[in-house]
């Protein structure tokens, strides 16, 4: 996966493929884990893609370097090499648990609970923000969803 960074914006997902991949994700954050496996199958192997799609537009814009507050220092380019080396083991981590699904999925939860969530607050109500976002961009980029909606 090529590295991304603020000057270079992601391109929206796919509608379908943001459903399906929070589908997965959030089935696994509450532990309805026949209801993941189903998921899972119906998306086949492009499950992996997907989460790894949704692990990039969550990790990298939140790690990313803001230059919005003046020069960034050390610790903003760390935090945003962090993200990137977060997003680079899921994406090549040889066959290790992480490089899977589950393992992707779960990393996903444990950085929006440890990250994302104000004292480990409520990680899946932010999951749905967070679903609801990337929906709103799948619509806005397609003009067929644009039009109907």
């Amino acid at each position: 996966m090529p590295e991304n960074t603020v000057t270079t914006p992601l391109a929206p997902m796919e509608l379908g493929d943001v459903v399906d991949a929070f589908a997965y994700i959030r089935a696994l954050q509450s532990g309805e884990i026949d209801t993941a496996g189903a998921v899972a199958n119906d998306t086949g192997p492009e499950m992996r893609r997907l989460l790894l799609d949704v692990a990039a537009r969550i990790f990298i814009p939140i790690t990313a370097v803001d230059d919005c507050d003046g020069e960034p220092c050390a610790h903003s380019f760390l935090a945003a090499a962090l993200g990137r080396l977060l997003l680079e083991v899921l994406c090549h981590a040889d066959g290790a648990c992480l490089a899977f699904p589950p393992g992707i999925a779960q990393t996903i939860i444990r950085f929006t609970d440890n990250i994302l969530t104000e004292d480990h607050g409520d990680v899946a109500d932010v999951l749905r923000q967070l679903e609801a976002a990337g929906m709103k961009q799948a619509v806005e980029a397609d003009p067929v969803h644009r039009t109907t909606a």
